[in-house]
Order: C-alpha cells, then structure tokens, then sequence
C-alpha cells in the first residue's frame, strides 16, 4: 500500500537484495568524538541511532578511515584495526532496532591527511603527486606499490565492516578525498597510466570498487559516493561527472552524486550548501547523471522539503534521497512526513552551527535542536516529576522551547508575551529569502505549543508583582535582551531605524541604507537589502565584519558580497546623525556616508533589570536565553529546553 502522503518517497526501494523501507538515507556524518582508541563511545552510537529511530531507511557513519596514513582528523573509525569491530557491532546493532540498514563510508585523506595535526607513520602525506599540500605537509607520490596496497586497504575495511553487521558500504570516491584527487585534472598531474585522460584518472577508483567487491562479495551493496562536478579552477565539469558515473555504471549498486571539493572554501558552501543558495542545488548533477547510467543513482544538497524530495523522486531526477544536516536538527523528519505532520518538521536553517562545533568544540550541537549530542541520557525517561503551575514569561524560541517542554512532562503552563506575536528576534527572518527556514522554526513552535495546551497570553507585559500574584510554583523568565543604542548625537533622527523596519514585506526604509553595525546581524541586513537593490553601506567599529559569525557562514557571505554592491567600512566609528546621514571617524579622516535611513544593528544588550526583578516572585524562578547573555538562537532553545527539565 502506497503511503498517502508522499507515495513515492515512502516507496521502498531494493538495492542488491537488500530492502530500504524508504527513500530518505542518511548520508554519511562522522564522529566529533570517540575514545581514545578511535572506537565509537556509546554516546556516538546513540546519536546515529536517534537518527535510524526518527524513520530513515539507512543511516551512514562517516569517515572510517582504511589506512593509517589516510586519517584526516585525530578522531575516526579506524577500519584498518580489528580492535574496532566491536563498536562497530553495537552501531550496526543499534540501527537494526529501528528497522534502518546501517552503512559505513571507506575513505582515505590522501594528500589532505594530517589536515588536522594527525602525524601519519611516514611524517609524509601520499597523493597522486609530490607537492606540498595547502597546510604544509610534504606529499608523496604513490607508488604502483602503494597504489594496489590502499585498494587493498578498502577491500580489507569493508571485509571488516561487513563482519560487524553493517549492511552496506559506501565509498568515498569524491570531495577531494584520495580517489577524487586521482579522478580530478586539477589535482592529478601524473604521466603514468594513473593520470592524463579520465580513463587513467578514473583506474584507482574502479581497483578500489574491485577490490572491495572481491572483500564483500557479489551480493552486499557498493555505494559510491562521487562529485558530479567540481566547481573549482582546473576541475572537471558535469560532461566528464557524466563519463565518470558510466565508469563506474554496474560495477556499484548505489551512485551518490555530491559537488566539490571540500577543501576548497570557495566551493566547500556547494558541497555543504549555505542559506544563500537555494535548496536542492545539486539535484541537477544527479538528474543529468541518471539519465546516462542504469545504477540507482542518490542526490543530495540542502534538501529540507518533503514535497521537494517527493517531487525529486517522482519526476525520476533520482532514486534515492540522502540527509546529513536535516537529520540533526529533526532526526525525526521521516516519521513525521509519512506520518501527515510535516507542519511539525524542524527545518535545517543551514547557519552552520553544526559543523562549527564539530570543528572547534569535538561536539554534535544544532541551533534548533537541544538534544542532539545528548541522546544517550534521553533513551531513558526522566524522573517522573509532580505537576506544577508553571509561568513562562517571553515568547521567544527560548520560551516557547521551555512552555513545550514543561507541558510535555505534565506541568499547567502559561505563556505571557508582551507583543501581539509569538517568535522574539526571529520574526526580523520573515520576509528575508534566505531565512525562511529559521522563521519556520517560529511556526513549527506556535503549532507545537497549540498541541501542547500551553494557556498563552499575547499582547500582555506581565511584571513581576503580577506573576508574584499568581502564585506559581516556578516562573521561567524568558524575555529577552534590548538592541543596544549607541549614545551619539542625533540617534533619535527620524532616519535612525531599529531591526522592526524588516517587519514587514518592504522594508519601511529608503534607498541609501547605512547599517551602524557590521556583526553577523548586521552583515546579513546587508546582504537582504543588496538583493532588494538598495544602496547599502556597513559601518563597524571593529577591525573586521562579522566577527562574530561561524567562519564556514562568514565564507558563505564572502561570497555573495564579492559580487554585491555592498560597502564595508571596518574600524569606523559612528561620530554624529544628521540630515545628511552618518557622520564617521575612519583612519582616513571624518567622513560623511549619505543615508536615507541609518539601520541600527550595534547589537543586543540582556535585559537584566527586569530579569532580576522576577527573582522571589515564585519558589523556584529560572532565566533563559538572551536575558542571561545576548547570544544565538541555539543557547535559547537549549537552555529553554533544560531549565524546563529541571522543574
């Protein structure tokens, strides 16, 4: 019987004799963390096991790495050591719980090895050439020697993974890893029959698949995960990805067409699309490939939208649809889906915060999602807990996070939102194309806290002397922080706008924009008001924009500002507002921007003077969110989350 939501997308799919109860697959994300022999921690095994429970058919873990010179960061699966195959077990095992194949990438860093201060056996990277790679580390070129023994290597790696119960390999053949760097003319420059034509180019790719079917058999399935193009000087196009995938056409059971190379940071933000490129952007890749090759073909690239996949598959631009970043931020989108509840899917806003954490802090983290990286404490209910009258003052993502919450263990809850609208500083996302996902998230909670019988009150300024009154149990003080406003002659000049001017479909301001604050905030004012063809000029104090923006997000905005309009001034400071505009000081000398209007983004102040005006008005008073410190939308939702689990 056909699902009567998504009939297509819910549709299985066999692959080698092996069944996937849908369409939706977990493309391959690799640990953050593990322990200190590389095995996987039973806190990794939960995560992806959160991901196989919310509905997908298949999840993939990433980078088991086949050799030891092939390891790229100090924290992977080491496929090469027997040692791993019991935690490779549990995985295989946890997945297998929820009816979810589980599957595992084979990759190898090749000349990007060590990238992460990882010191390999030699001291020295292999690679299709000697050179000296961008983090400067000797490369090697291999050997015919060393080309057959690291084909042995991934055969040897899914020999292993195949005896720890996994259910499909996956192959990294793109992104600029060892095999893409052979495939790609920009990288490899060898005379030898390993290099020169595609033919050469594409010789150790097909070794490794060989060798791997050889290791696994003919009746265990090979994905192979390519870039259908490179997008990056001297690589290939889509014509040679097309020649590429006919290579390798029967010889896999799944093509998994990508885009890029991932250390390219020019086209990492294609490979990982930002918000400032449209959902979906490499569909086409795949579209164009399976027109070429009988290979169940997997596409890829920002997909959010279960009508978007669902029209993917009907339309046969491919077979499969695979997931990484929207399995975080709601592992439970599947379910939800086929389910009929796709109003309550969290959608992935594609800011970043994901893969900042997992590269600074060792951490899995989301903006919208506060148990991610926590879900080996919530597979077991908490402590039942006694019901209590609980008031949440401020209707932010924070407290509508903590309403939802306290509701959902049993407790009476009442939201008091001063404004005539839930969402706080989210709302300023409504009309801005590339936020539509992250105001989303605004309507996802709104429909949350209906489900939820949280009691809410908008339009009402509860103080604390009135929430005293109405003798809760715990008050939640969730309201927020106040822009800051820089005490400068003239700010209170009708041309001085606050962040509300976004409220509305055409922004209430004038042709010449002048945005006092180039912090991410600001910067991305900048970039919405651009794409409205304003004449738009950032004024900021430090010695850098977007200082505090994620450094994959601020490449993403390099990128579209390269070919804007937009005007950047750095260590500029605002002296004077007159008729005329902003009056500035630069290391120039004082100079005048014209401006229409003068957009305030100085950034956000917590409001700690009504925050601790609440204190005693109840038992038991937690803050949230912006009133504790200014900061982004994945504190609020996390600490919003917990404080309502402390209760």
């Amino acid at each position: 019987m056909k699902n009567k939501y998504y009939p297509h997308l819910a549709s299985p799919i066999t692959i080698n004799n092996l069944t996937f109860k849908n369409r939706i697959l977990g493309a391959p994300m690799s640990n953050p963390e593990l322990d200190s022999d590389c095995n996987m921690r039973k806190e990794e095994i939960a995560f992806h096991e959160n991901r196989a429970r919310g509905g997908l058919a298949g999840v993939a873990i990433g980078l088991g790495i086949v050799d030891a010179i092939g390891r790229s960061h100090t924290k992977e699966v080491k496929l090469y050591d027997v040692m791993s195959l019991p935690s490779l077990k549990e995985a295989a095992n946890a997945m297998h719980r929820h009816n979810c194949n589980a599957v595992m990438e084979l990759a190898h860093g090749g000349k990007f090895a060590n990238a992460r201060g990882h010191g390999s056996a030699e001291g020295v990277n292999i690679g299709p050439n000697d050179e000296i790679n961008g983090e400067g580390h000797p490369v090697r070129s291999m050997t015919e020697e060393d080309i057959y023994r690291v084909a042995d290597c991934f055969g040897q790696a899914a020999k292993l993974v195949k005896e720890a119960g996994f259910d499909m390999v996956l192959i990294h053949g793109g992104h600029g890893w060892l095999l893409g760097q052979f495939s790609s003319p920009a990288m490899n420059h060898r005379t030898d029959r390993w290099g020169g034509s595609l033919e050469n180019r594409m010789r150790f790719s097909l070794l490794v698949i060989e060798k791997v079917r050889e290791a696994v058999g003919p009746d265990f399935p090979i994905e192979f995960r390519m870039s259908g193009a490179e997008f990056t000087k001297g690589g290939y196009g889509i014509e040679e990805g097309i020649e590429m995938a006919k290579a390798i056409d029967g010889k896999v059971d799944i093509i998994h067409v990508s885009a890029g190379v991932h250390e390219d940071p020019e086209v990492f933000v294609r490979t990982h699309p930002s918000m400032f490129i449209e959902h979906g952007c490499n569909v086409y890749l795949a579209a164009e490939i399976k027109k070429h090759v009988k290979t169940p073909v997997a596409t890829l690239g920002g997909l959010n939208d279960p009508d978007m996949m669902e029209e993917i598959i009907a339309t046969g631009k491919a077979d499969i649809i695979e997931i990484a970043r929207q399995s975080i931020c709601d592992p439970y989108f599947p379910e939800k889906a086929f389910s009929g509840n796709k109003d309550d899917i969290t959608r992935c806003c594609r800011c970043f915060t994901c893969f900042y954490n997992y590269l600074t802090n060792r951490t899995f983290c989301c903006a919208f999602n506060p148990v991610v990286g926590n879900e080996l404490e919530h597979k077991h209910a908490f402590p039942p807990t006694t019901p209590k009258k609980v008031i949440v003052v401020g209707g932010g993502p924070g407290g509508m996070e903590a309403a939802i919450t306290a509701a959902g263990r049993g407790h009476s809850v009442t939201l008091y939102e001063k404004n005539s609208r839930l969402g706080g500083q989210l709302l300023s996302e409504q009309y801005i194309p590339f936020k539509q996902d992250m105001y989303n998230f605004v309507k996802v909670l709104e429909g949350r806290l209906a489900k939820s019988g949280v009691d809410v009150r908008l339009n009402t300024e509860l103080t604390a002397e009135q929430a005293a009154a109405e003798n809760a149990d715990v008050i939640i003080t969730a309201i927020g922080a106040k822009p800051i406003v820089p005490p400068i002659p003239g700010i209170d000049n009708e041309k001085v706008v606050g962040l509300t001017a976004l409220h509305q479909p055409e922004p209430a301001l004038g042709q010449k924009v002048v945005i006092l604050g180039g912090g991410l905030v600001g910067s991305e004012c900048a970039i919405y008001l651009d794409g409205l063809g304003k004449d738009v000029t950032i004024v900021e104090m430090k010695d850098d924009w977007a200082a505090d923006s994620y450094f994959m997000h601020k490449n993403a905005m390099k990128i579209y500002m390269r070919d804007s309009n937009i005007k950047i001034h750095v260590n500029t400071t605002a002296k004077a507002i007159t008729d005329k505009g902003l009056v500035c000081q630069t290391p120039e000398g004082e100079l005048v921007i014209p401006a229409d209007n003068i957009l305030l983004a100085a950034g956000m102040k917590a409001d700690r003077k009504t925050a601790e005006s609440f204190y005693n008005a109840a038992p038991r008073v937690f803050e949230t969110g912006d009133c504790i410190k200014a900061g982004r939308v994945v504190e609020a939702v996390t600490t919003g989350y917990y404080r309502a689990i402390d209760i």
